[in-house]
């Protein structure tokens, strides 16, 4: 299954295939999903490659392929519906017909304690609501492991929902790549100049960056809890 942003990549591709013979540039792709780098163009590239639903050509300008369409397109869009048995609701609880789930990249773990190396590779895939996919652009998951933000009510083992942008105002929970290299889950707070990375845990200290060391790589949007 196809994430929305790898779903409308495609469409836009097939679409501009089918009106002017050649696939769009990554700029135009780019423009056409509302990113605000080429970098998240090439992952979702690279997604739709590794499914098997386009190939990049060797040696030619512009050089996708479409390989083959997903079931959705080829029929017309629906909903994808998780569908199982219902318990008895409990009283005053409002009737849920269908759940509408969307598929994520689960990005590896991201450090809510001690900062682990930086996020780089999918290690597997998470079906969320779609409705936890809150505003515009593209959304990942990561799975928490450690404790520092245990008070905001994130645990280890949790899963993350992050919406993918490079601000944060006061008070997010964000994830936040440190001197290029470590990646942590904390509250962002600016103060002037430098940014302090505040964990949710009074056995962690608050650790307190100039601002250029610091760099926003999403802001928490949802968590999703095992038991």
């Amino acid at each position: 299954m196809l994430t929305r942003k790898q779903l409308e990549l495609l469409e836009f591709i097939k679409s501009r295939i089918d009106a002017d013979g050649v696939p769009p540039s990554f700029d135009e792709m780019k423009d056409a999903l509302e990113l605000q780098s080429k970098s998240g163009i090439h992952r979702l590239i690279t997604a739709l490659e590794e499914r098997g639903f386009i190939r990049r050509l060797a040696h030619r300008a512009r050089a996708l392929e479409i390989v083959k369409l997903p079931e959705a397109m080829e029929k017309g869009f629906t909903p994808k519906v998780i569908a199982g048995d219902r318990a008895d609701q409990p009283r005053g609880a409002m009737p849920v017909e269908a759940v509408h789930a969307l598929e994520l990249p689960v990005m590896g773990r991201i450090a809510a304690g001690v900062p682990i190396e930086a996020i780089s590779h999918i290690s597997h895939h998470v079906a969320v609501p779609g409705a936890m996919l809150s505003g515009r652009g593209q959304h990942y998951a990561l799975e928490v492991k450690g404790d520092s933000m245990i008070e905001a009510g994130i645990n280890d083992g949790d899963i993350v929902v992050i919406r993918e942008q490079i601000t944060a105002d006061n008070g997010d929970i964000v994830v936040a790549l440190v001197e290029d290299h470590e990646a942590t889950l904390k509250r962002f707070r600016r103060k002037g100049s430098m940014i302090a990375l505040e964990a949710a845990n009074p056995a962690y200290e608050t650790r307190v960056f100039p601002d250029h060391m610091v760099k926003v790589q999403g802001k928490l949007v949802g968590l999703i809890r095992t038991y």
